[in-house]
């Protein structure tokens, strides 16, 4: 099963559920397709669509995911490389009114050097995105929480 993620903001990203649609249609996707979309609207008879999933529901999905295409939603993204799946990331772009700015192509550029995800910045070259899937072995995500917690503690001690 294919899990997209649209995450919860405000402003439309049916710019990849139609592409996602178009791949169906042309076979290049065949695994089931669920789709979290948010706010986004958009009608499919080849992907379950569901606008915002209780927090239990969306990480038994995760969970059950052979791959995730996502926003490039930092959240998001975490979620399913604790999970340890491979993540298909295509950002969310101001010049198509998806969000305020283009932040996101730099998220996607820091998860991708690192080796967690697939970059996706050209929604055109999905179908490339979803061909290195197979050989794709992301790197075991490594959270900085901790040398987080030692720098406010430092700077705590030291006020």
């Amino acid at each position: 099963m294919t899990l997209v993620i649209l995450g919860t903001q405000d402003k439309d990203f049916s710019r990849l559920l139609k592409k996602i649609d178009q791949l169906i249609a042309d076979h290049k996707i065949k695994d089931e397709v669920v789709v979290q979309a948010g706010t986004t609207k958009y009608q499919s008879s080849h992907m379950k669509i569901f606008d915002l999933i209780p927090m239990t529901e969306f990480n038994q999905l995760i969970g059950k995911a052979d791959l995730i295409i996502t926003h490039g939603g930092v959240g998001s993204i975490i979620q399913a490389l604790k999970k340890q799946k491979k993540i298909i990331v295509i950002p969310r772009l101001k010049e198509y009114g998806e969000h305020t700015n283009n932040h996101q192509l730099q998220i996607v550029h820091e998860f991708s050097k690192k080796g967690y995800v697939i970059p996706c910045t050209d929604i055109e070259n999905l179908d490339d995105a979803l061909a290195q899937v197979k050989d794709f072995k992301p790197k075991p995500y490594k959270s900085n929480n901790t040398q987080m917690i030692q720098l406010i503690s430092q700077f705590i001690d030291n006020v």
